[in-house]
């Protein structure tokens, strides 16, 4: 215990950590102050050891193995938020900065997304049974960053919004045919086919989210207007009049954003233009937490805006409009955990205990990271000429007001 007391005499000063470790001995770190007290308890001489080399890793994964317990009613998202609250202190601890000068100098060989082994990162997370997803997603199965008008909307209604506002900027008009990099479990494609009379194309790399989204499109009547394909986006062929990816440029790896954003502009008929919704970062360029890329988005990496802008300026593409969202996916994760949460022990006997300690950990990482970390959500409208999208926003409102009145 030893050398994590060490660690942990450096990193907790805000709120407090009360340690027993595996011999029953008791421990505590922080002020008390501006944080949360949290009490756990390591199973085993190792894991004290694990965790002082990679605690980003290794406390995730001991937390799923059952050899770091939350007591005294303290749970991992109570952990998590102490973590949070104290991130700073763990970036100056000398083997920790050496772990990240690692992780820097290999972030293109692990998040790297190939042709091939994209689709099968991809297949890693979407092809869990989407009955599990169906337990704590609203019922459009909307797996992205909602669109809150207020905190306390709600899931439904904010995912519904999101899909306004996204329709609201693409400017669709009948008889446009849309091409959808990414298409989920096929919300949005149905939605712009229903309200637009639209044809759309939408390409996703998971079976499972293929077989929901044309469920979804022959259910919603609109089956002769949605083509949902098994297809790599860069295979994607023809023209289109809009091009839409939402949540998924986090997914096609570091390496590939100029390939990303020259598939954008070759799918891109003359004078149409395409909408980019992605998580990135207000920090620089880095890398993806080891938790993160090894056990739920392998291949994935948040971009920092500075990756993206220099993406486009090689590429010859115009950022016509940019609006970042920046509690609005803190606000959504914060509802996908509630309702997680609240169906937990029906998840366990789907998916088993440990599977449901690495969604507890990853929920509540990714909303507090939301809350007190860099990231955000931002959308972006690109084009090959500076005047394809209108000049004036005013579009965007009265559209969205319009779908307002119409049936969801």
């Amino acid at each position: 215990m030893k050398l994590l007391s060490h660690l942990l005499t450096k990193f907790v000063r805000n709120g407090r950590l009360i340690v027993t470790d595996h011999a029953g001995v008791r421990y505590t770190f922080g002020s008390g102050e501006n944080g949360p007290e949290v009490a756990i308890r390591l199973t085993d001489k190792a894991v004290e050891r694990a965790i002082f080399f990679n605690p980003e890793l290794k406390v995730a994964e001991a937390y799923m193995d059952g050899r770091l317990v939350p007591e005294n009613g303290s749970k991992i998202f109570d952990l998590i938020s102490l973590f949070s609250v104290n991130r700073s202190g763990l970036a100056t601890h000398p083997v920790q900065r050496l772990l990240r000068r690692a992780w820097r100098a290999v972030r293109r060989t692990q998040q790297r997304n190939p042709i091939g082994l994209a689709a099968k990162n991809i297949r890693h997370h979407y092809d869990i049974p989407p009955e599990f997803y169906r337990l704590w997603l609203d019922e459009t199965m909307t797996y992205s960053c909602a669109y809150y008008t207020s905190p306390d909307i709600g899931l439904r209604q904010a995912q519904l919004d999101k899909l306004r506002h996204i329709a609201a900027k693409l400017r669709l008009a009948p008889g446009m045919h849309v091409a959808e990099i990414g298409s989920g479990w096929g919300a949005l494609g149905t939605f712009l086919a229903r309200n637009y009379d639209v044809t759309v194309t939408s390409v996703t790399l998971s079976p499972e989210q293929l077989k929901v989204a044309r469920e979804r499109a022959i259910a919603e009547g609109v089956a002769d207007k949605v083509t949902f394909l098994e297809k790599d986006y860069r295979k994607l062929e023809g023209t289109y009049d809009r091009v839409v990816s939402i949540a998924m440029m986090e997914a096609i790896g570091i390496s590939e954003f100029d390939t990303y954003f020259s598939s954008i502009k070759r799918l891109t008929k003359p004078g149409g233009f395409a909408l980019v919704h992605c998580i990135g970062r207000m920090s620089p360029p880095g890398t993806t937490a080891p938790f993160i890329r090894k056990y739920i988005f392998p291949g994935g990496y948040v971009p920092a805006l500075s990756e993206v802008f220099a993406s486009m300026e090689r590429t010859g593409t115009w950022c016509a409009d940019c609006e970042n969202l920046r509690l609005h996916y803190y606000w959504t994760v914060r509802d996908w955990r509630l309702a997680y949460e609240a169906e937990r022990a029906e998840a366990i006997a789907m998916m088993g205990e440990r599977f449901c300690r690495m969604w507890d950990f990853y929920l509540a990482s990714v909303e507090l990271g939301f809350l007190h970390g860099s990231n955000f959500v931002f959308q972006i409208l690109i084009s090959d000429r500076r005047d394809d999208v209108p000049v004036i926003r005013d579009y965007i409102v009265d559209e969205e007001r319009r779908l307002a009145t119409t049936r969801p």
